[in-house]
């Protein structure tokens, strides 16, 4: 294997979006806030408390600043067994693990309802641990609610509460506006220059550490066979042939992290927040179990967020003595299973003896150039007026898809523009037609494209 050279251990200040958390009692409004944020509907919302089975989160962005939301709602109803007790002690839960976490939280309260005794559990933790926090009075359609809102939590000692309805949107962009005044400094520039960065991700007990032990060739970080045993996202900085990388181990993601108490939430929300920090990421998986759903999920966080994948079998090992799959055999069965990344190499590696480690590195050099790839102008359009010429979409209601011209305006990842007569009128399909034909003619293996289709009177004020 290549020499690599450690740096000292490097601070953990984020290096990319910071992170906000949405907290409160069951039932006052905290995934339509989330909706309303991030402009979908993302967040399952109905009044019931506890609907939410799982956390959510979304890039949000607001006067040119960008941040991670967090939608904490979603006490599993199996935790509360019909108890007052059960539903208060996962709320608790909810709001220390937040307030460990998150840069700034909003402490969401029913400005209806008034001030309610979980409130002010909640509103005691998030003082003790000293976060920025937000004080967000909801359903306040009415003009006696938003009137003693002021006065009616106060107690909580949070200061004025900003007021609002997240169903009909109002009072957000005065939210949004307090939200970037309490954000930390965007540390996006801190990386040093050339410096790249890696995520090691996926479930529990797969072998994160390991492999990141087996990279630096020391035990830097803990190992265990006790699921969950890094708690935190650990930065370590190393070189491997003259370049930086900043490799970043995260505590794995279980499907249903708030059934193990606050500290798993917490780690749960670092790992999230390390895929954002990320250049590219590594998704390990047990070669001995395959896929699972989490680890779908993970991929697809990966791809919304523009980062590059690569996917890592660890434990192949053990998997070679069963005998019972060649390794081309697993690599179709995880195409099938996420049809969606099949642009992320796959490799096979045990991070325990280092069989095949010296495959990774490579793979992350070349992912690392693609996200840098650009397709000249000229060459684009060429490709995109032969590609729909000899494969033109299928009509909708009789009108024909036209594009007259394309660009490249961004790389990491690269972004592609197309100014066409009607963004309506183009199908996922050939969305995804036009994904393919870009790989077919650059090397993109890896990344995620991102594809933005425009009517053409755009064009002027875009290039």
């Amino acid at each position: 294997m290549d020499e690599i050279l450690i740096d000292a251990p490097a601070e953990t200040a984020p290096l990319r979006p910071a992170t906000v958390a949405v907290v409160g009692r069951p039932n006052v409004g905290k995934s339509a806030l989330f909706n309303r944020l991030i402009g979908r509907r993302l967040a399952i919302v109905e009044d019931t408390p506890g609907v939410t089975r799982d956390r959510l989160y979304a890039l949000c962005e607001w006067t040119g600043r960008t941040f991670t939301l967090v939608d904490t709602a979603g006490i599993d109803p199996e935790l509360e067994t019909g108890e007052t007790a059960q539903i208060a002690l996962g709320t608790r839960r909810q709001a220390e693990a937040a307030a460990l976490a998150a840069d700034v939280v909003l402490f969401v309260v029913d400005a209806q309802d008034g001030a309610h005794p979980l409130d002010v559990d909640v509103a005691a933790i998030l003082r003790k641990n000293r976060r920025k926090v937000i004080l967000v009075a909801n359903k306040a359609e009415s003009v006696n609610a938003s009137t003693s809102a002021h006065a009616e939590f106060a107690t909580l000692g949070f200061g004025d509460p900003a007021i609002i309805s997240a169903i009909h949107g109002e009072g957000i962009g005065d939210l949004l506006d307090r939200i970037i005044e309490a954000l930390p400094p965007d540390a996006s520039g801190d990386a040093r220059e050339g410096e790249l960065s890696l995520a090691i991700i996926g479930r529990p007990n797969v072998g994160k550490s390991s492999l990141l032990n087996s990279l630096l060739g020391e035990e830097r970080v803990v190992v265990s066979d006790i699921p969950g045993t890094t708690r935190d996202a650990i930065d370590t900085l190393f070189t491997w042939k003259g370049k930086s990388y900043r490799l970043i181990d995260t505590a794995g993601v279980n499907r249903k992290s708030n059934q193990h108490g606050p500290i798993e939430y917490y780690s749960a929300l670092r790992s999230i927040s390390a895929i954002g920090r990320a250049d590219i990421a590594l998704l390990v998986f047990d070669s001995m179990r395959g896929l699972t759903l989490q680890d779908r999920r993970l991929a697809g966080m990966v791809i919304e967020e523009g980062k590059g994948l690569i996917i890592v079998g660890n434990k192949w090992d053990l998997a070679r003595e069963q005998g019972e799959y060649q390794q081309g055999d697993l690599i179709n069965v995880l195409h099938e299973q996420m049809p969606f990344a099949r642009f992320a190499p796959v490799t096979f590696l045990s991070a325990l003896t280092k069989r095949r480690l010296n495959s990774l590195m490579p793979i992350v050099e070349k992912v690392a150039e693609n996200l840098d790839r650009r397709i000249p102008t000229a060459q684009l359009n060429e490709l995109v007026r032969m590609t729909t010429l000899t494969h033109p979409a299928p009509a909708i209601a009789g009108k024909l898809f036209k594009i007259y011209f394309a660009s490249q305006p961004a790389v990491h990842p690269p972004k592609f523009l197309f100014f066409c007569n009607d963004p309506d009128l183009v199908p996922h399909s050939y969305v995804r037609f036009l994904d393919n034909t870009l790989r077919e003619h650059g090397d993109f293996e890896g990344v995620p494209l991102q594809l933005e289709f425009r009517p053409r009177r755009s064009a002027d004020s875009d290039e």
